[in-house]
C-alpha cells in the first residue's frame, strides 16, 4: 500500500471528524476545513492507487519476462 493511500486516509478522517464537529457547534468555517481535509484526502488516496496499480504492472511484467 502507497504512503499516499494512508495519508488520504488519514485526511479524510481528520476531514470527517472536522466537519461533523462543525455542523454540531455551528461553526461553517471548521465544516468547510473539514469539506476541505476531505477532498485533499480523496485525492490522495486516488494517487495512491494509481501508484499501486503501476507497481503491480512493473511486477507483473517482470515476472513475465523472467519466463
Amino acid at each position: 500500500m502507497d504512503k499516499d493511500r494512508i495519508k488520504g486516509a488519514a485526511d479524510q478522517a481528520k476531514g470527517s471528524m472536522k466537519d461533523t464537529t462543525g455542523k454540531i457547534i455551528g461553526d461553517q468555517k471548521l465544516q468547510a476545513e473539514g469539506k476541505a481535509d476531505k477532498l485533499k484526502g480523496k485525492a490522495e488516496n486516488a494517487v495512491g492507487g494509481a501508484k499501486d496499480a503501476l507497481r503491480d504492472m512493473e511486477d507483473r511484467n517482470k515476472d513475465e519476462q523472467k519466463h
